[in-house]
């Protein structure tokens, strides 16, 4: 059996749920891995087939998308090039983790594809939604990279289909521990614009990792490091509490670790400000943004702000046994745009 995952290659949690879902993977089938998006020079820990330009994003440093960076480094022709030329059907089964090439070549052709993402969970009509929804972001993330059916993972189990996080191996095998400093993750925004409201906090050990810099300094009481994936696990691991933007993976994982959380979204990302709202309906601290006007309530976190309690058993293999038990083992071919499974 010839398989395909198909990984969007922004940011970090897509990559960080891959390095889990592969090994499983290639235990039922022959793999083969598609990245698109993100720095395709950057070394993975797995071989890839298909490195592709795709369609990806930039993040700025005032707390949201790099528009005109992003618009910029899309080449439109090279994507529609890329989604004629993938030899979509080869394939006996299509997971996709919010990848447009792969998505839009099924798609095209009529191909069965089936959605395993975070993104996925996020659409759900029974997940959490800010009140002021842009239904121009929500649309886009629809038509980014659609599926016929879906599977998603998000906080909680909001639907019969929606999954808990998958945590890394690598953080289930740590032991917290806490070494009384505060570990930052705020691509979004610079290390200026984080050192300014970090600063109004001087009693705080600050470990702050930085998708702006190439090297390591100290300000104060701020350390700035690159963002790098064995240092910020052993960073995280042992912190006191986690500071960090809206995305999945970094929240889930502090949550995973009893950490003490408090989430920053991006301006105008509807992924992020569904996150948002899931997260504060949890009981984490949620702030729209990093200003000054937001140092009371920081304060109040520093002081008080109290853990969440979760449960993310691990069921990634589950999930995936029953994926190919109903769409590949009984060939049960299915028309409607999402589906279920019980595990």
């Amino acid at each position: 059996m010839k398989v395909l995952y198909a990984i969007q290659g922004t940011g970090n949690g897509h990559i960080s749920r891959a390095k889990d879902i592969i090994p499983i993977l290639k235990q039922r089938g022959d793999v083969d891995v598609l990245v698109s998006g993100g720095d395709r020079n950057t070394e993975l820990p797995f071989q890839v087939t298909y490195r592709l330009h795709g369609m990806g994003f930039v993040f700025g440093k005032n707390g949201g998308i790099d528009l005109w960076k992003t618009f910029s480094e899309m080449n439109t022709w090279a994507f529609l090039k890329e989604i004629k030329k993938l030899p979509i059907k080869q394939y006996d089964l299509i997971l996709n983790d919010f990848e447009p090439v792969s998505a839009w070549a099924a798609k095209f052709r009529g191909i069965r594809t089936i959605g395993l993402s975070h993104q996925a969970a996020v659409l759900d009509k029974f997940s959490p939604k800010p009140k002021n929804i842009n239904w121009f972001d929500k649309t886009f993330l629809y038509l980014y990279a659609p599926t016929r059916i879906k599977y998603g993972f998000h906080f909680q189990n909001y639907n019969h289909y929606i999954f808990t996080p998958v945590i890394r191996n690598e953080i289930r095998a740590e032991i917290p521990t806490n070494q009384n400093h505060y570990t930052v993750y705020l691509p979004a925004y610079s290390d200026q614009k984080i050192i300014a409201i970090l600063s109004g906090f001087k009693n705080i050990s600050w470990k702050v990792f930085s998708k702006h810099s190439k090297e390591t300094y100290l300000i104060n009481n701020i350390l700035v490091t690159p963002a790098n994936s064995d240092k910020f696990i052993k960073s995280l691991v042992s912190c006191k509490g986690v500071l960090c933007g809206a995305g999945f993976e970094t929240p889930a994982e502090a949550l995973f670790l009893r950490k003490k959380l408090l989430v920053v979204p991006m301006k105008t990302q509807f992924e992020q400000q569904c996150n948002a709202k899931a997260l504060e309906e949890m009981g984490v601290t949620v702030i729209k943004n990093l200003k000054k006007k937001q140092l009371p309530i920081i304060k109040k976190w520093l002081e008080t702000g109290t853990k969440v309690a979760v449960n993310y058993p691990n069921i990634t293999e589950n999930i995936i046994d029953a994926i190919f038990e109903k769409h590949v083992y009984s060939q049960d071919v299915i028309h409607s745009e999402s589906s279920s499974i019980n595990i």
